[in-house]
């Protein structure tokens, strides 16, 4: 696993094979948005305990969606640290083992693709602490608070940092390259309009689920390429 630095003392991503995870720092509390796959909490330990930080101050860990690469070591990190888990009441039902992975309607395209994805080992079911809603404060960050951002998965969410400039994506949106719509989408027509919502609130810094983080002309970078994606 690499750890990058994004915004120095604040924002680190946590990359993994498949996916990655970002690690967010208000003084001493830890927020992690994402948790990568299942058997990664030893090396999200070590990254944290590498930055010279204490992993106790694990507050939080935000999930963007529901799918394994996402879900899979926020189980863990609960038990060891106490940290809540948090996710979308659309999406919490399926990280807890409750309801099936809602299957995405895929393009010719991203079939082989979406079998490389299911190489990530399968997420455990994993509680919820709490289901948050559209436009809701999530207490970390200066103000970060929710953006439901449906397509992917129903209960998919952007997170907003405005005094930041910081927005994290999920699998909403992709960076492989340059910026587009994420893949593997349960309704393809709902990810472009989430596409065009996020885009709008022209953040400084873009944080993806897949791909590195946008820091320069990030703003004009997602409005062109929500602009130029076909329905």
């Amino acid at each position: 696993m690499d750890l990058v630095e994004v915004l120095p003392n604040r924002l680190h991503m946590l990359r993994f094979p498949i996916g990655q995870a970002y690690l967010w720092q208000d003084d001493e509390a830890l927020t992690l948005i994402d948790a990568g796959h299942a058997g990664s909490a030893d090396r999200i330990e070590e990254a944290i305990r590498s930055l010279g930080l204490l992993p106790e101050r694990l507050e939080r860990v935000v999930l963007t969606h529901c799918h394994r690469d996402h879900v899979g070591a926020a189980g863990e990190l609960r038990a060891r640290w106490g940290a809540r888990v948090l996710a979308h009441r659309f999406d919490a039902p399926v990280i807890r083992g409750e309801r099936p992975v809602p299957e995405p309607v895929l393009l010719d395209r991203e079939i082989p693709l979406y079998a490389h994805g299911l190489t990530v080992p399968e997420a455990p079911p994993t509680p919820v602490d709490h289901e948050v809603e559209d436009g809701e404060a999530l207490g970390f960050g200066d103000g970060a608070y929710v953006v439901h951002a449906p397509g992917h998965t129903d209960g998919s969410i952007g997170i907003h940092l405005p005094r930041h400039g910081v927005l994290f994506t999920g699998d909403c949106v992709a960076a492989v390259g340059p910026p587009m719509l994420g893949v593997f989408n349960v309704d393809r027509a709902r990810a472009i309009e989430t596409f065009h919502r996020l885009a709008a609130l022209a953040p400084s810094i873009a944080c993806f689920g897949h791909g590195d983080p946008l820091t320069v002309d990030t703003a004009a970078a997602l409005a062109e390429a929500a602009a130029g994606t076909p329905a």
